[in-house]
């Protein structure tokens, strides 16, 4: 059984722990954070009692995966040699506030040239990713180069760019990569067709490697593909669209790389409930003629049923069930052939669905 890992990226306002009790209410199962404000250079020191209280939370919540995304004023690739030293003495700070929390996993974006060349970009991002892991040798923190969208001189839209930055740095067991969906869609890779999904990632794999994949962002965009700007939007409503997103989800090569949302946000955290729901909608969707058993978390039952009863026929027995489960298995372990099993307990807990009959039925 494969476990559906999305989450979202939180706030830490009010302290790292809180970013835990937002990511716990959201229903995710990943969670990604800063660990101190993105737009200073210098964050508040991370108390003893802050970092135990935050490991402590993140363990209760049973997160699969804890991820930091690093401040955006760091720039590894600028021409200014000053910029430059600011960057990598901040990328290490950050480096030890992740060992302080926990946190195994610190994504970074490449940077810009600043126009010198990309050539001359990827060597200064490997130097300084070198000199940033030096300085915190004994940490175990892994850094992920961020995939770019290519806006103005940045580096990394290509992914020639990030498996020469990989090749160069003296510590490659201790960089990885995180692929934003936003990003590489503006950059002009195909995520949207089921051939150009594939394409992509034929051209991902030789090129930087899939073993080297260790975070996903899952953003739609609100800009066309090529566009080289990076506008994040709602999953399912931007250029993106549903497609690029099942195709993502029903992709068994990436079902372990933990998926973090970095769409939207509003003050209630609903819009992270919504995208994150329509992430476990188009998993089933996608996984519909599947071979496995899906675990989807919080998902909501009626919507299971609905989905679950629509694609063996029976639309009109879920519409009537309602949020009775129940009704809606009875039923469909009365439709002949349709060995679907919908599993729903208290409200809250795990649901699963084997769907390996329901693909083979409509197959026929």
């Amino acid at each position: 059984m494969e476990q559906l890992l999305i989450g979202a990226h939180q706030s830490i306002a009010g302290g790292t722990p809180r970013a835990v009790e937002r990511g716990v209410s959201t229903g995710c199962r990943v969670l990604q954070i800063f660990v101190k404000n993105n737009s200073r250079w210098v964050g508040k020191e991370i108390s003893p009692r802050e970092a135990r209280e935050f490991r402590h939370s993140a363990a209760a919540a049973s997160f699969s995966h804890v991820a930091a995304h690093a401040s955006y004023l760091i720039n590894l690739a600028s021409p200014l040699r000053a910029l430059r030293a600011q960057s990598v003495a901040a990328l290490a700070e950050e480096i030890t506030r992740c060992g302080r929390l926990g946190i195994p996993a610190l994504v970074v974006h490449p940077g810009s040239h600043g126009g010198e060349g990309e050539a001359a970009g990827v060597a200064r991002i490997a130097a300084s990713l070198d000199e940033a892991l030096s300085r915190t040798a004994r940490s175990g923190v892994r850094i992920l180069v961020e995939t770019a969208a290519g806006q103005g001189n940045a580096v990394g839209h290509a992914f020639e760019h990030l498996r020469d930055i990989l090749g160069a740095v003296r510590h490659p067991r201790r960089v990885g990569i995180c692929f934003d969906t936003c990003h590489v869609h503006a950059a002009g890779y195909d995520l949207v067709s089921r051939r150009g999904w594939e394409e992509t990632l034929a051209a991902f794999d030789p090129t930087v490697g899939l073993a080297r994949l260790a975070a996903i962002h899952v953003n739609d965009s609100k800009r066309p593909r090529g566009s080289r700007v990076d506008r994040h939007e709602h999953i399912g409503r931007g250029a993106i669209g549903e497609s690029g997103f099942r195709n993502l989800l029903s992709d068994a090569r990436l079902a372990a790389v933990p998926k973090f949302l970095e769409t939207p946000k509003d003050e209630s955290l609903d819009f992270d409930r919504k995208n994150l729901e329509t992430l476990r909608r188009l998993a089933l969707i996608g996984r519909i003629l599947g071979r496995e058993t899906i675990e989807l978390g919080d998902a909501e039952p009626l919507q299971l049923g609905e989905m679950v009863a629509e694609r063996a026929g029976l639309r009109r027995a879920a519409a009537r069930a309602g949020d009775r489960i129940p009704a809606v298995r009875r039923r469909l372990a009365g439709h002949a052939g349709a060995g679907v099993d919908v599993n729903h307990r208290a409200a809250g807990q795990r649901r699963q669905i084997d769907l390996r009959a329901v693909g083979r039925r409509q197959r026929h």
